[in-house]
């Protein structure tokens, strides 16, 4: 069985899969971490991998940017791969001075400026958050790794390339960071009764202006690779 984005087989895809959006990411996860990593997927360049950390069997792909590219992909692995854990692995940007360039944060929930919702016809404003089960799992690795980590609501934006102050609004009502396909991957794995949780490096600073380097967002933000492998263990 293959779909038209992903060339894997019924069984090539792990329980429980990282999920960064640069493919690149996939392939330094796999290369770097994973105990014999097999490609299952290259199509459109969306490399996805399935190999074992610490003798778990673990599989990590990539999604692209956004929460349409999140949504089919994540969808189509729950669904048509049985996935029950996902675990986004991605970038973001933050919106206060104390998260700083690669703190990690944690999206307890997941507010949208998004339509996504539409899809599910649900009759009122949803809220989209993470599984418990992941967030005590994410807990636990972070005591037992000692790499902390910030969490709590982050916002999942269409539109990258805003204009003003915008992210100003989201700040004042506690959103911690701004990024682009966890609240998607939120509502597929809700409706799905599957777990899901978002976890990000903070790649760009609304606050101070900085930014991190392609090359850092692909290969550096180790903390968070590790911090998520290490959750996988133990799912």
């Amino acid at each position: 069985m293959s779909t038209h984005i992903n060339a894997a087989k019924l069984g090539d895809i792990a329980e429980t899969i990282l999920l960064p959006g640069d493919p690149l990411r996939a392939k330094f996860i796999a290369e770097n971490y994973l105990e014999s990593p097999k490609l299952y997927n290259e199509i459109r360049g969306m490399l996805g991998y399935t190999g074992t950390y610490k003798g778990v069997p673990v599989s990590v792909q990539g999604t692209g940017m956004g929460m349409p590219s999140m949504g089919i992909y994540s969808w189509e692995l729950i669904t048509e791969y049985k996935v029950q854990n996902l675990i986004r692995i991605g970038t973001a940007g933050s919106f206060h001075e104390d998260i700083k360039i690669k703190d990690l944060v944690v999206g307890v929930a997941a507010s949208t400026d998004s339509n996504y919702i539409h899809a599910f016809n649900v009759p009122g404003t949803y809220a989209p958050c993470a599984s418990y089960k992941l967030l005590s799992k994410v807990r636990d690795a972070s005591e037992k790794l000692n790499i902390p980590f910030k969490a709590g609501n982050i916002v999942s934006c269409d539109v990258f390339y805003e204009f003003g102050d915008w992210w100003k609004k989201w700040a004042d009502m506690g959103i911690l960071a701004v990024e682009m396909e966890a609240a998607a991957l939120y509502m597929n794995a809700a409706y799905n009764r599957v777990n899901a949780l978002a976890m990000m490096t903070i790649s760009d600073h609304f606050v101070t202006g900085e930014r991190s380097t392609s090359e850092e967002r692909q290969q550096s933000f180790t903390d968070m690779m590790e911090l998520a492998l290490e959750m996988a263990v133990d799912l």
